[in-house]
């Protein structure tokens, strides 16, 4: 309980005339002070002792369980974040080539990707640390570069932990299924099941939170204009840096810098841009296909006949029995196109994910093809003569860059069996032959 003090004390004499008290007394304001941390409970747990009322029971027990949740202990090693399966190709990631790394993969958080929270990835980094620290490796045979995927590891963190390095990461995750976009061809019974983690996947993308749910066959007509609406007006904050070219190292040239600058801005549009366009295509099939859009537009017309025909004589009632028949004749027709279609899907999804897999193959190969004559070329001085200046370089890169693109998977394969077979004037001539058949007849000249 607090209390009041009276303090006397003297006051300095007065000037002039005036006379001064001999004493004064000051009133204390009661304030009352409660513990944090630890000591809050011992405190909340007398206070439970010495209550005598029901409710004040109640209360002091409720903010003791408050306490206890909000500081709850756990043991941040016993649970499964972080252990998902580690492939071969993933351990021996190499840490130069980060930017082509799976972040996600790395720390062992692949399944959940975007959806990871801080607490997950801070407990899956300290499981990598403890799992891959070069420390524990010492003395271990057949390793090369043990402490290569403990670098990797450090880097996923530090992007993964970092928001806005985050950010532009998850902006330009090829992790994230997005290639699983129903086709508009499924029956319309599956139509929420398959286009709500769509806009739920996209979604993630918008500067204005919270996002509109597709919502279901109840959702009202003001529900789905709403919804449509915020995704054609769709406001991103994907902005792609993170797939920006660094500047050559060492490089001082301001020249060069605004360069790189000027094309990594160039590039920013044009696939910000092709993103724009992308959701917009998604947008229209979705609409196009949507069930409540054509129930809508149906009962619109339904309300325009009647209102036409009302006052009509010949505007009579249809033959109940007759509706009902031609209802079963429907629904009978719809339910085997809808089995048809659902045959047709299956069979179309499969197909799509071997397209897939297929891709992603090619894909890894042509990374690695890609990867080895990037080196050949910078083995053979990129083909000059003495200290080869930055656009030389710039310039036979980005011709590799095109190549890479113009050519067949095969082609590249090819090439790079060519020039590792060759001397330099060997592998000068063959990147000048796949140049010329690209389109770029002085690259390599």
């Amino acid at each position: 309980m607090a209390t009041i003090v009276d303090l006397p004390y003297a006051l300095p004499a007065a000037s002039g005339s005036a006379s001064a008290p001999s004493t004064s007394k000051v009133a204390l304001s009661p304030i009352k002070i409660e513990p944090a941390g630890p000591a809050f409970l011992g405190y909340e747990r007398r206070a439970l002792r010495n209550s005598s009322f029901e409710e004040d029971d109640k209360l002091v027990r409720a903010r003791i369980d408050a306490y206890l949740d909000a500081n709850k202990e756990v043991d941040e090693l016993d649970n499964d974040i972080g252990e998902e399966p580690e492939s071969e190709e993933l351990l021996r990631s190499d840490p130069k080539e980060w930017k082509t790394q799976d972040h996600y993969a790395v720390l062992g958080l692949a399944s959940r990707r975007y959806k990871a929270t801080d607490y997950e990835i801070k407990i899956a980094h300290r499981k990598k640390v403890l799992k891959h620290h070069p420390d524990k490796k010492a003395g271990a045979t057949g390793l090369a570069n043990e402490d290569s995927f403990f670098k990797c590891i450090a880097k996923a963190h530090e992007i993964l932990s970092n928001p806005e390095k985050r950010r532009q990461f998850d902006s330009v995750d090829e992790g994230v299924d997005d290639d699983d976009v129903p086709t508009g061809k499924e029956s319309p019974e599956r139509f929420y099941a398959l286009w709500g983690p769509v806009f739920e996947r996209e979604g993630r993308f918008s500067k204005v939170q919270p996002v509109p749910a597709l919502g279901d066959a109840e959702s009202t007509k003001e529900h789905v204009d709403e919804f449509y609406d915020f995704f054609y007006n769709f406001d991103s904050w994907r902005s792609f840096e993170y797939l920006d070219k660094d500047v050559n190292e060492g490089s001082d040239s301001r020249d060069e810098k605004r360069y790189t600058e000027k094309k990594n801005r160039n590039e920013r549009a044009r696939r910000k841009k092709e993103d724009n366009a992308r959701l917009r295509t998604l947008v229209d099939r979705a609409l196009s296909v949507d069930p409540r859009i054509k129930a809508f537009r149906a009962a619109e017309r339904a309300a325009r006949e009647a209102k036409k025909n009302k006052g009509r004589p010949g505007a009579a009632a249809r033959d109940p029995a007759a509706i009902e028949a031609e209802k079963k004749a429907k629904a009978e027709a719809e339910a085997k196109a809808a089995e048809e279609a659902r045959a047709k899907e299956e069979a179309e999804k499969a197909a799509r994910a071997d397209a897939k897999k297929q891709r992603e193959a090619a894909k890894k190969n042509l990374k690695k093809e890609k990867k080895a004559l990037r080196q050949a070329i910078t083995n053979y001085n990129y083909f000059a003569e003495g200290s080869p200046s930055a656009s030389v370089m710039d310039k036979q890169l980005n011709a590799l860059d095109a190549i890479s693109t113009k050519l067949e998977p095969e082609q590249v394969a090819a090439l790079r069996e060519e020039v590792e077979k060759a001397d330099a004037a060997g592998a000068k001539a063959a990147f000048q032959r796949a140049a010329e058949a690209s389109g770029f007849a002085d690259a390599f000249v």
